[in-house]
């Protein structure tokens, strides 16, 4: 981690990246970050590796993903947990998350896309348009999945600016459907050897199991110790976590976010938090979170009140269920995989109990005081999904607040001051 500048213009260039307008998105990134993060108190340590990474967002890991292509790796990029990273890592490539948590080249996206699609499918659009995220660049295969209509269509036109492989993902859980998506994840393997060249070993996919599991149990151990009271660390830290999960290095990621659990674990036994112990304890569920989308963390935390659960892509469902190491066989471990992938409890199955059930173990577990459910705009399957989370939790004595928005900060006004409202009630 040397002070030393690097010029990674050259590899910008490299990659075909648009330096004027990645520039732009270079000053942008650093200021929200800033605002966000860095203004906090009583932070713990350990988030000066965060700090680090997103300092060189597009510098360092870039940099680690061209030399590993030049070393002949591959890169493959991904829109959803439901792509095993696995299955990549144990092909000799490397998973990185494209998707995006801000607006970008809209003015272009929308020559395409109809201004009512949701921000996530548009702001990824926008970024490979714009010709200013280096991760898409970088990827020699971009796998997209079938969760919504929205996406499946978006993916036909990404793959007019790159080589983009869809998966289809079943919509209910019957065992059917378990038997199709093993399938699916057969044809997957049969792509990935194509374009890494490799062959796919069961020693492989072990190993590359037991490694993502390792990261999974690390981000487990981080967000058991915000059940404690006070809260160890903040929810935008924890939400930092696991956003920088998806594109980090595997192992360097799984050794400082135990790192990170030491200390959180060593501050819940001293009693030593982020907040006060009777700060209104929120925990959000909805659509996923992508950097640098902080917005509600921010606008919740900085009204006093402290987000100690994430029921979403981007939180529990990328962490907390593990896959089976008892395979030994390569039948059986994708037999494993099939059956871990497909329990990802996403509002596009229908019927979706299991989503509502982890929201209410996760309020209990975490001691929650309300549930902030969160959706994108024009995020059908969340927005409408959105009404049986809210009956669910108020049955269960739970008072929700339900929020519909973007990503720009045009409503941050009216969004704090209906979060506000939201705390008060909870303190009462």
């Amino acid at each position: 981690m040397s002070d030393a500048p690097v010029d990674y213009r050259p590899m910008w260039t490299d990659l075909g990246l648009d330096l004027e307008a990645h520039d732009l998105l270079l000053t942008a990134i650093p200021q929200l970050y800033a605002d966000a993060y860095l203004s906090q108190q009583d932070r713990p340590e350990g988030m000066a590796y965060f700090d680090f990474v997103m300092s060189e967002i597009h510098g360092l890991r870039i940099k680690e993903l061209v030399d590993h292509k030049a070393a002949g790796g591959t890169v493959i990029g991904t829109f959803c947990v439901y792509v095993p990273e696995e299955i990549i890592r144990a092909l000799g490539g490397v998973s990185v998350g494209l998707c995006a948590g801000a607006e970008w080249a809209y003015d272009q996206v929308e020559q395409l896309l109809p201004r009512n699609t949701c921000a996530l499918i548009k702001s990824a659009m926008g970024f490979k348009l714009g010709k200013v995220c280096p991760y898409v660049e970088s990827a020699d295969l971009v796998i997209g999945e079938t969760t919504c209509d929205g996406k499946k269509k978006a993916w036909e036109l990404l793959g007019e600016y790159a080589p983009v492989y869809v998966m289809e993902l079943p919509q209910m859980k019957r065992p059917q459907d378990l038997a199709f998506w093993r399938e699916e994840l057969d044809r997957l393997v049969e792509k990935l050897e194509e374009v890494t060249g490799n062959t796919l070993t069961f020693e492989a996919l072990q190993k590359a199991t037991k490694e993502v599991n390792d990261k999974r149990r690390a981000l487990q151990r981080l967000n058991a110790a915000r059940a404690a009271s006070p809260a160890p660390i903040s929810g935008k830290d924890a939400l930092l976590a696991v956003q920088v999960a998806f594109y980090d290095d595997v192992p360097r990621f799984t050794e400082m976010v135990n790192k990170i659990a030491d200390e959180l674990e060593q501050r819940v036994a001293s009693g030593k938090g982020v907040a006060t112990a009777d700060a209104p304890r929120v925990l959000i569920t909805g659509t996923p979170m992508s950097v640098p989308n902080w917005k509600v963390h921010d606008i919740v935390e900085k009204a006093g009140g402290v987000v100690v659960a994430e029921e979403m892509c981007t939180g529990s469902r990328y962490y907390d269920k593990l896959v089976s190491e008892d395979a030994t066989t390569l039948e059986g471990a994708m037999d494993a995989l099939a059956v871990k992938y497909l329990d990802v409890n996403c509002a596009c199955f229908t019927p979706n109990q299991g989503r509502i059930d982890d929201v209410l173990r996760m309020a209990k577990e975490y001691k929650a005081d309300g549930v902030l459910h969160y959706a994108l705009q024009f995020c059908a399957t969340y927005q409408i999904e959105a009404t049986t989370v809210e009956r669910s939790a108020q049955e269960a004595g739970l008072p929700v607040l339900r929020v519909d928005t973007d990503y720009s900060m045009e409503d941050v006004g009216q969004l704090s001051t209906r979060v506000e409202a939201f705390l008060e009630m909870l303190k009462a």
